[in-house]
């Protein structure tokens, strides 16, 4: 049991890099500065596991994923029949945002309980 909460707490920024990445990829730009910027925040946070940016880097995904959701639901109303095309977005779209929402939310325990070490770093050796 102590090791699947250790492998819980260790793939968020990961699972959150791959969401982003494929955000980027189905946004079908090339230059995506949200998307690198987030990338490159993540990454630095896998580095130096900053515990305020270990929190407001998910916060605002979640903020982003809310936010999604209620484009996807107002595009899901625009659908006349209830099609494999809406079916297709539903599914996806909620899947999509909910898990980054769930992810992002164990960042934020992961980081909001971490006891802070000496030297102003997290301690995360749950």
């Amino acid at each position: 049991m102590r090791n699947l909460k250790r492998v819980a707490l260790v793939l968020p920024e990961y699972l959150l890099i791959a969401a982003l990445i494929f955000y980027w990829l189905s946004a079908g730009l090339l230059f995506n500065p949200i998307a690198m910027g987030l990338i490159i925040g993540l990454t630095l946070q896998i580095i130096f596991k900053n515990r305020i940016v270990g929190i407001i880097i998910p916060s605002l995904l979640i903020l982003t994923s809310f936010y999604m959701l209620f484009a996807v639901m107002s595009e899901f109303k625009e659908f006349p029949t209830f099609n494999s095309e809406a079916k297709i977005l539903l599914f996806v779209g909620l899947a999509f945002f909910i898990s980054t929402m769930i992810i992002s939310a164990i960042m934020i325990f992961k980081y909001a309980t971490s006891e802070t070490k000496k030297d102003g770093q997290p301690d995360l050796q749950h």
